[in-house]
């Protein structure tokens, strides 16, 4: 049975809203990707990220398809990975995900990679410029973009992006990604919201957690909400699928999110060196 949670959202410049917790996918099998996702909709996810590179959009569509949710209820994003910027590699990349996901449109359209090596992320944000004025997205934006990115592409172009979907945890919190996002009205989108796990065993994280009643991931995303930012945490486990989104009822005092903003060990802005690119 499907459970209705209400989740809070955020207004993307789009005029569009996003659920504030969503449900990821990154190095979910697609054989494993469809029941995942079937637990995350059961349990009252309605936000769920995925990326062509992930190799599993055509889990997350048998998902989408068997939830007998309509389609307005959800908010569905994909990605274009970094073989296929240019602007009509974009356009094909774009419908080919929607052809896995089963899908006549996307929510949310992502960036994956700035990849400046290649220099054509913006031939491939104006494609996406294109797919949001013909109606086929309803939101684009970008993922691990620095702010010099940002800049660059704001003042090339004629859209700001909705979001910048980044990786964001206690330990690593890029403040200087979040300001430019602030500056320019982008939404902050955090992946791996947890640290896959890593931030978990914090003595401040776990005596907040004893004080409330919580697990210390509950505290770790309740304090991404609390400060306005969108989480996609991962499992493929249903107990923790569901814990994850159990972060409603509570609230962290001011000088709980101090301790866990102290936890920030690394300055850069930009994304962590071991994260995942291909």
């Amino acid at each position: 049975m499907t459970t209705t949670t209400t989740v809070p959202t955020i207004r993307l410049n789009s005029g569009i809203d996003m659920p504030q917790l969503g449900f990821g996918v990154f190095q979910v099998p697609d054989d494993e990707t469809a029941a995942a996702v079937s637990t995350a909709l059961d349990a009252g996810y309605r936000s769920i990220d995925t990326a062509s590179v992930y190799g599993n959009e055509r889990g997350v569509g048998r998902a989408i398809a068997d939830s007998g949710l309509a389609r307005d209820d959800l908010f569905v994003t994909s990605k274009l990975w970094n073989a296929d910027q240019g602007y009509d590699a974009t356009l094909r990349a774009h419908d080919a995900s929607l052809d896995r996901l089963g899908l006549e449109r996307l929510d949310l359209y992502l960036i994956h990679w700035p990849s400046p090596a290649r220099d054509l992320y913006l031939d491939s944000w104006r494609a996406l410029e294109k797919l949001y004025a013909d109606g086929r997205v309803r939101a684009i934006g970008v993922s691990n973009f620095e702010p010099a990115h940002l800049e660059r592409l704001i003042g090339e172009s004629g859209i700001v992006p909705a979001v910048n979907q980044v990786e964001l945890h206690p330990a690593l919190q890029n403040r200087a990604v979040i300001a430019a996002g602030e500056r320019h009205g982008i939404a902050t989108e955090a992946w791996s919201p947890l640290a896959q796990g890593g931030v978990l065993r914090e003595a401040a994280v776990v005596e907040i957690a004893d004080r409330h009643g919580r697990t210390p991931a509950q505290v770790v995303l309740r304090w991404h909400l609390q400060q306005g930012r969108i989480v996609i945490p991962k499992s493929v486990t249903p107990s923790r699928i569901a814990e994850n989104l159990d972060v409603l009822g509570f609230d962290l005092t001011a000088d709980e999110l101090g301790a866990i903003d102290a936890l920030d060990r690394d300055g850069r802005t930009g994304p962590h060196p071991d994260a995942f690119e291909g």
